[in-house]
């Protein structure tokens, strides 16, 4: 039997299901990294044309149309070209993330992964599905968010899953310090992942996300030897219903990978993959909302006095006690937070809270607005 954390909004509920909300206002939900804008409407058309696909079965490798687009997208934003096989579509990437390690890890002793703390936490179901031990690699202040293994630790593990830019931090990396990732994973022979979900709500085209395809081309490892990325287009083009990512990288891997994907019944449906297609080689719309998740940023900062991140749409906010701060803001304004502390392990998240800027700018000032009366009244508690 597999001993699974309860999810962080499973634990939240359990945090607010005695508390009366005021009804002052509407449920204002913070939470969830779920872009509250619609689905553009040459997305949502195309998905409406594609219907007559639905009488075949998709492969489970993908279509070639719909891996020329992710590779486009891959050579046009990061200027890295791979080859087919050296990218598997999927059913975007928390099911990746899931298995992979299953596949990777399945028959080794003393399997070890490490990830990020705090975490999406599929992270850690994955370690536990994998009955894997787990280096938790810390992400604080005092470290700039920038995780990191000793010697032994990278001797030891099997697999190490970055997360860069970060949910919940929002912290992104250099290259400099992913090529260093690259050349430990060749030197200790670790499988080295990015997830690179956030890679594209970015707010300065001078400091754009890098991926870690460039870092390994930069370190010499042009065939992405142990290395991997994952990507998706839910956050990207506000179509987290339409399930598209990809798995890029170390093509040796990939063969192996897309053998055990055959029997796993991923295969995105054909329609979702015309879809898709079309949403990865077009940029117009993904500017669109960078310029909605910046504005809000920026309302954050003149609000709440928060900097502004390089990218994603998340603020990680310090607070004294964030499970009374989570509960008193729930009951006196109707506004929803994740806890920081739901989100790590061994007291990493503790004080802080996480705040999904997903909705439009309007609704996000009156929200903020709140939020900050409120803490100045908890403050003078």
């Amino acid at each position: 039997m597999y001993n699974f954390e309860k999810y962080p909004f499973e634990r939240l509920n359990e945090l607010l299901k005695d508390i009366k909300p005021n009804d002052d206002y509407e449920l204002s939900s913070l939470t969830i990294g779920e872009p509250q804008f619609s689905t553009p409407d040459f997305i949502q058309d195309e998905l409406k044309n594609s219907t007559t696909l639905l009488n075949k079965y998709p492969k489970s490798s993908g279509e070639n149309f719909l891996k020329d687009a992710m590779r486009n997208f891959i050579s046009k934003r990061f200027n890295v070209k791979i080859q087919n096989e050296e990218i598997i579509p999927t059913f975007g990437t928390r099911e990746v993330l899931f298995n992979f390690p299953q596949f990777l890890l399945f028959g080794k002793t003393d399997a070890t992964i490490a990830y990020p703390n705090p975490f999406y936490q599929i992270y850690e179901g994955a370690a536990i599905a994998s009955n894997a031990k787990t280096i938790h690699m810390d992400m604080t202040t005092e470290n700039n968010f920038l995780v990191s293994l000793n010697e032994q630790e990278m001797k030891d593990t099997d697999l190490v899953i970055l997360n860069y830019p970060s949910n919940p931090t929002s912290a992104t990396i250099a290259k400099d310090e992913l090529v260093k990732w690259v050349e430990n994973a060749l030197k200790y022979d670790f499988i080295l992942i990015n997830d690179e979900c956030y890679s594209e709500l970015y707010f300065d085209e001078d400091k754009k996300p890098v991926t870690l395809l460039e870092a390994c081309v930069e370190a010499g490892n042009k065939d992405f030897k142990n290395c991997l990325v994952l990507n998706s287009i839910s956050k990207r083009s506000s179509a987290p219903g339409l399930r598209s990512g990809f798995i890029a990288g170390d093509k040796e891997i990939l063969k192996d990978y897309m053998k055990y994907r055959t029997y796993v019944g991923c295969a995105l449906p054909l329609p979702l993959q015309k879809t898709a297609a079309i949403a990865w080689n077009e940029e117009e719309h993904v500017s669109t909302f960078r310029k909605i998740y910046k504005e809000n940023f920026v309302i954050a900062q003149e609000l709440l006095g928060t900097e502004i991140p390089e990218a994603t749409f998340y603020l990680w906010l310090e607070v004294e006690d964030e499970l009374k701060f989570t509960q008193e803001l729930y009951k006196e304004e109707n506004i929803k937070v994740l806890p920081g502390s739901f989100l790590g392990r061994n007291g990493i998240g503790k004080n802080y809270i996480r705040i999904a800027l997903v909705e439009n700018s309007t609704k996000t000032r009156e929200v903020l607005t709140r939020l900050k009366e409120f803490m100045t009244r908890y403050k003078a508690q």
